[in-house]
């Protein structure tokens, strides 16, 4: 058990990207569309957290190679009914970056939800349709140097 020796592995161009999202009420979209949330731009905040996340991928997850990132990107998608998180992930590793890009779209995700619970919590102050979903791998690539 313990992390994958990869160390006879060569270093090669890796790319992954990543796709998740979050079901909002539509009155929280509208607010969000309005830029009236009132602890501020929560695309801007989860951005921020999804880079900070893809670039301590190593630290959340045990057996994850440590990966110094070349480049980080999120993209949001405002849907009728949700967010759509996309995270692209590159670098030239001996090991592919797809966790990295799955672990940038869930703490994004989980960002945004944070930035609007208080739109999204009924009378008792539970989460009846907020919810994360459908995190998954959309591409993986490798190419030699």
């Amino acid at each position: 058990m313990g992390m994958v020796n990869v160390g006879k592995k060569p270093v090669i161009k890796r790319y992954a990207e990543a796709i998740g999202k979050i079901a909002l009420k539509p009155e929280t979209i509208e607010k969000i569309r309005k830029k009236e949330i009132e602890k501020g731009d929560p695309f801007l905040v989860a951005e921020i957290a999804g880079i900070n996340a893809a670039k301590q991928t190593s630290i959340l997850i045990p057996f994850c190679h440590q990966i110094p990132l070349d480049y980080v990107k999120l993209a949001f998608f405002l849907k009728e009914d949700g967010v759509e998180v996309r995270c692209a992930v590159s670098a030239e590793a001996k090991t592919g970056v797809e966790m990295e890009a799955i672990v940038g779209v869930s703490v994004a995700l989980n960002a945004i939800w944070d930035m609007v619970k208080y739109l999204e919590k009924d009378e008792n102050g539970q989460y009846p349709y907020t919810k994360i979903e459908d995190i998954r791998v959309l591409i993986k690539q490798k190419e030699e140097i």
